[in-house]
């Protein structure tokens, strides 16, 4: 049964916290796969430069990383006291680091165009 994130994280507790995420049904993500002979160690530096990227957008600080042939892991550092300091355009504009518009801007470029 899944647990909704505020009942899963608690940064009174720990700001660090281990994530990992794998493939499935026998996907490779780096490495060479036994089945089909293909590799794929290239897509190694894709996964650590968006990871760096995602750190950089948001509050996070990569303590430590590891990315195997099916899986990686993260551990994280969620930086509250860095976050809490930031405005809506702050917020905004880190968001639309991510997710900008194929249109060149975004809906909440739309909805808060004299915020930022």
């Amino acid at each position: 049964m899944t647990l909704p994130r505020s009942s899963q994280i608690s940064l009174d507790v720990t700001p660090y916290y281990h994530c990992v995420s794998r493939c499935v049904r026998r996907a490779f993500l780096c490495g060479r796969d036994s089945e089909s002979g293909r590799y794929y160690e290239h897509r190694r530096e894709w996964i650590e430069n968006r990871i760096q990227q995602l750190a950089g957008v948001f509050a996070l600080d990569i303590a430590a990383f590891a990315v195997m042939s099916n899986h990686y892991h993260v551990v994280l550092y969620i930086d509250k006291k860095s976050s809490d300091k930031w405005s809506l355009a702050e917020v905004i504009t880190r968001w639309e680091k991510l997710f900008r518009a194929l249109s060149g801007y975004t809906l909440s470029q739309r909805r808060y165009p004299r915020s930022l």
